[in-house]
């Protein structure tokens, strides 16, 4: 006697901007998807027209249903994916709380931490919701160039691995390889900082510091997101991976990054003020700086690069400073010394 087909499982995206509605472009292929959007212009475009307002080039699956109801998008839902920008994942989350059906896993695609408890955002899903395995999809991946179809790859981190390699199967197409960890906190917090160290880069870019700086910060931002990440607990081989190094590079370099184009536009002197009024999606970095400057505190770790970037993020020095400040750090051994 055959078996039943297995049914496919349900997935809520919560966030439709740029790399949510990505990755649920792609998890549509194989299962219902449904997309939440806080903005109804946003939903009705997707629903209407099946193309995204932050994804222009793209069309997108005539089956990818997106709604502004946080219950029709999480009720029936068997696992929930979170793009929500990381100081909205607990508000969001807390609303659903009552909504979505016990144990089911919960997959965050945020970069960022909690200012106001330094926490990552499986931590603020273990509050939140407790009793939800919670994990992170990370790595080099701009959105543009993912749904469009350029080769990709990723990581996706749970506590759990056999649960690790199922969510792997759901996020991985032909042109999107999506490997497994167990490594959680590395995943995470190589998310979070590479965020802050591509304004660094940026800013090297808007005050025409060069290339030969631009590639000795990027090395020296991976040693310096190594040391945190470890004595946060994450694994130092995650940071070198795709979720580590890949990402600092696609995210210091793309010129779709939003953290390097903030950089850049500090590099050219604009006021953070205007260069985030103008934006229409969050640039995780900005608010990320200060929470690893209070982290590397706490742990004994210093963060001459994230320093210097927060500095100039709070209108303390320029990206000209900043950079006579990191060449005033006196060098020690490249791989054993812990100065920049």
């Amino acid at each position: 006697m055959s078996m039943p087909p297995r049914r496919r499982p349900r997935v809520a995206v919560l966030g439709a901007g740029a790399w949510g509605t990505t990755v649920a472009t792609i998890v549509a292929r194989t299962a219902p998807t449904t997309l939440w959007a806080r903005s109804d212009a946003v939903a009705q475009e997707i629903n209407s027209t099946h193309r995204s307002r932050y994804l222009p080039n793209a069309v997108l699956p005539a089956d990818l249903h997106a709604t502004t109801s946080l219950a029709d998008a999480t009720t029936d839902a068997d696992v929930l994916v979170s793009a929500i920008p990381a100081q909205s994942v607990r508000c969001v989350l807390a609303e659903v709380a009552s909504m979505v059906r016990p144990w089911i896993p919960v997959v965050s695609l945020s970069k960022g931490l909690e200012q106001e408890t330094h926490l990552r955002m499986t931590e603020i899903v273990a509050e939140v919701l407790p009793g939800h395995p919670a994990g992170a999809l990370a790595g080099p991946n701009i959105a543009v160039e993912v749904i469009a179809g350029y080769a990709a790859a990723a990581t996706i981190a749970m506590p759990d691995e056999n649960l690790a390699a199922q969510l792997a199967e759901l996020f991985r197409t032909s042109r999107f390889r999506v490997y497994s960890t167990t490594d959680v906190i590395g995943v995470e917090v190589a998310g979070a900082l590479k965020n802050i160290y591509a304004i660094a880069v940026g800013m090297a870019d808007g005050a025409r510091a060069g290339e030969n700086t631009k590639a000795m910060v990027v090395t020296r931002a991976a040693r310096e997101m190594s040391r945190l990440g470890e004595a946060l607990g994450g694994e130092r081989e995650t940071f070198a991976g795709l979720a580590g190094i890949g990402d600092l590079i696609v995210t210091c370099t793309s010129p779709h990054s939003r953290n390097r184009q903030v950089g850049q536009r500090l590099g050219r002197g604009e006021p953070i003020s205007e260069i985030l009024a103008s934006m229409t999606q969050v640039a995780e970095g900005v608010k990320t700086a200060s929470v690893a400057i209070e982290l590397g505190a706490k742990f004994g770790v210093e963060l001459p690069i994230a320093c210097e970037v927060n500095s100039v993020i709070a209108g303390m020095a320029t990206a000209q400073d900043a950079y006579r400040g990191l060449l005033r750090v006196p060098p020690g051994h490249e791989t054993k010394g812990v100065e920049w």
